[in-house]
């Protein structure tokens, strides 16, 4: 079977190794000059640091589903990182969070006395919450709204109330708001807000102290070469600099695509975009006018400095959170400016990683959530870009101002340009009505033939995560061959 994948993000390549494994004769078509789309660096002379993901979340899902496309364990290391992280409050607060459970039950009666049953409770009841939500939502495609509506999955979302959003559901575990923000943030890490995204999304948090947070030895990025090298090997043949122009259908079948002015005949599709972005190439008579029906993840610009101290003293993950945390994210979601006193994350790579900066210095990485609809003067972002400076240096980062070496920013119609749906910098919103069933599915619900994976795709974001798309993407079509046999 001959396989297209358009798009060689990291759903494409770990999607091109596992069809390879099966017997598909898989061709890539990735319109950059490079691959692994948001899993990428960004560089200037000696400093070079990820330009997209830097936070690593379900290690051995990401090593299971490595060993299945065929890569070699000892190809990747992967670094613990202990602490996990810490979280700079407004009021002068600093809360650090441990995968180990006595350290981080101290940490919090440190801080906030008296909740660490809470945290008990928590971890306790989210437990539940992630044995479930990986069986009956992470391993499974629902090809119609019936199965994931089953009365399993409904009896197990009432009785646990993880339909709740992430902010009331916390409410029932803590009563401190910093504390409850500390569990909410990392709906950031999918483009949501926590007063928006299901509480079944807070095994996000859980998984931290459950499995820990990882560094790739190298940066995330590094992943990319290993799996190109992979796919080359294998006869996997990738085309960079080569956009599709379309998904060519006739009746309701794929055909092949369109590229270079040139038809090329494919049994299967699969795109690697944001998903709503594949009306562009489709017929007119499949295009849905998306932009109307999804919404968009939030946005960020995000802020690359090189600078000539070494911060080997400050965590490699760090958050800076609003004094009105609950308010910053409803402008983040809702608004169409930039926020009034915005939160940050902070990367610092050389903690863990000497080697990812020169002798003596450090690269650092600013994520600034914002919204995905901003497209902000010159002025407003050079006002907010040194704002979050000051703030992390007056922090954490003593001397950074003038450290900085070299500076590059990234903003939210830049992520645009590049193929990011609305500007939105993870997909689509990962809000209730646009997860499990009702978030688009690997196949296509009208065009034979025609599959997807990526972040905006079920079961959603994340790099390991949407890995798992790509390999429910080759369970199926190994279902499907089996039943052919039969």
């Amino acid at each position: 079977m001959k396989t297209a994948i358009v798009g060689a993000g990291i759903g494409g390549l770990t999607a091109a190794l596992l069809l390879n494994r099966q017997g598909h004769d898989v061709t890539i078509y990735e319109k950059e000059a490079h691959l692994g789309g948001r899993l990428t660096f960004q560089s200037n002379g000696e400093y070079r640091i990820d330009q997209g993901p830097t936070i690593v979340l379900l290690p051995e899902l990401l090593k299971e589903i490595l060993a299945e496309a065929g890569i070699e364990q000892d190809a990747i290391e992967l670094i613990p990182c202990d602490p996990l992280y810490d979280i700079h409050f407004a009021d002068g607060t600093v809360y650090r969070k441990w995968r180990d459970t006595k350290k981080q039950m101290g940490e919090i009666e440190s801080k906030f006395p008296g909740e660490s049953f809470g945290y008990q409770r928590y971890m306790h009841q989210m437990k539940k919450v992630y044995d479930f939500g990986t069986e009956a939502f992470l391993s499974k495609i629902f090809i119609n709204k019936r199965s994931f509506l089953s009365l399993q999955n409904i009896k197990f979302v009432l009785s646990s109330q993880s339909y709740q959003h992430v902010s009331k559901y916390l409410a029932s575990f803590f009563n401190d708001r910093r504390l409850i923000h500390s569990y909410a943030l990392q709906t950031l890490y999918i483009g949501g807000a926590p007063h928006q995204v299901p509480a079944l999304y807070g095994l996000i948090s859980y998984s931290e102290h459950a499995y820990g947070i990882w560094y790739v030895k190298g940066g995330y990025a590094s992943i990319v070469p290993v799996l190109e090298e992979a796919c080359r090997s294998r006869g996997v043949k990738i085309y960079k600099q080569q956009p599709v122009d379309d998904i060519v259908v006739e009746g309701k079948t794929v055909q092949g695509v369109r590229t270079n002015g040139s038809f090329q005949a494919f049994d299967h599709v699969v795109f690697n975009g944001d998903y709503p972005m594949i009306d562009r190439l489709l017929p007119t008579n499949y295009q849905k006018k998306r932009q109307k029906q999804l919404e968009p993840s939030s946005g960020c610009v995000l802020v690359y400095l090189g600078v000539n101290r070494r911060y080997q003293d400050q965590l490699t993950h760090q958050f800076y959170l609003s004094d009105d945390f609950d308010t910053y994210m409803e402008e983040v979601v809702s608004g169409n400016e930039i926020p009034n006193d915005p939160s940050c994350y902070v990367f610092n790579p050389v903690t863990i990683d000497p080697d990812a900066a020169p002798a003596d210095k450090s690269v650092l990485y600013m994520l600034i959530p914002v919204p995905a609809s901003i497209d902000p003067s010159d002025k407003a972002l050079y006002r907010l870009v040194e704002d979050q400076i000051e703030k992390i240096e007056n922090s954490s980062f003593q001397g950074l101002r003038n450290a900085i070496e070299w500076q590059s920013i990234r903003t939210p119609r830049q992520a645009e340009q590049e193929g990011l749906y609305l500007g939105g910098s993870f997909g689509v919103a990962p809000k209730i009505n646009q997860s499990g069933g009702f978030r688009p599915q690997i196949i296509h619900p009208e065009i034979n033939g025609l599959f997807a994976v990526g972040a905006s795709v079920h079961p959603g974001g994340g790099i390991p995560i949407v890995m798992q798309g790509a390999r429910l993407l080759a369970n199926y079509f190994k279902e499907e061959e089996t039943k052919h046999v039969r």
